[in-house]
């Protein structure tokens, strides 16, 4: 929404992926989300905060570096400043997140696919992390945990008449290269799977790249 925060159903395909890269990402490589299995049952809960209307300009932060004092620099949440907006937010949310990753024109003789999955699932089974994933916003920490070959999925307590739903048009991604555009697709979930790539092949996008295969299960407190 434009003022008020309102969490989609389900976690978005950009939020899993921005999960991933959090994990491992290089500019050799690119992360697709397959599909994303939900959880929990889809519920909602709504919280008040206080948050300013405006920011520091770039000059009076420029000033500061230079004079290398914060006089001056603070934000007042008074003087009509500051606003105390809604929140509509997912709670208890936990996913399995089936993804794989392309090479890029970036990749060097050195970048080879199995390379790349073996130091993802490394890192991820130990809990590494280049920043703290997230579930959508930087608020919402996400932990996640490997799923190990031939580990059995985590027990989904979704309710079965959630289970098949129409979603709505949710966002996919931001398209980087043209623009910084949104895209957006019609969402669905069938079995309690939002499958990204059966869309894809349905016409809405294209997305023909291949190969390393990857399961991660992320879970938190709200997203």
């Amino acid at each position: 929404m434009k003022v008020e925060r309102v969490s989609y159903d389900v976690m978005t395909p950009s939020a899993a992926r921005g999960i991933l890269e959090a994990i491992h990402w290089k500019p050799a490589l690119r992360w697709h989300v397959d599909r994303i299995h939900v959880l929990k049952p889809i519920s909602f809960q709504t919280i008040r905060r206080n948050e300013v209307n405006d920011k520091i300009s770039e000059s009076t932060a420029r000033s500061a570096m230079k004079r290398r004092d914060l006089k001056g620099v603070w934000l007042s949440a008074g003087g009509g400043i500051g606003t105390q907006r809604s929140t509509t937010l997912l709670r208890d949310a936990a996913y399995v997140i089936e993804a794989h990753f392309s090479l890029t024109d970036k990749a060097g003789a050195e970048d080879t696919e199995a390379k790349h999955i073996s130091m993802f699932n490394r890192r991820a089974a130990s809990g590494q992390c280049f920043h703290r994933p997230c579930l959508g916003t930087r608020e919402f920490a996400a932990d996640f945990a490997l799923i190990q070959d031939g580990a059995p999925m985590p027990a989904s307590t979704l309710p079965v008449a959630d289970q098949n739903r129409d979603l709505g048009w949710m966002l996919h991604d931001i398209d980087f290269v043209n623009g910084n555009t949104s895209r957006f697709f019609r969402a669905r979930l069938e079995e309690g799977v939002l499958d990204v790539a059966k869309l894809a092949a349905e016409g809405w996008w294209r997305d023909d790249s291949s190969v390393a295969q990857s399961l991660l299960w992320p879970y938190g407190g709200a997203g």
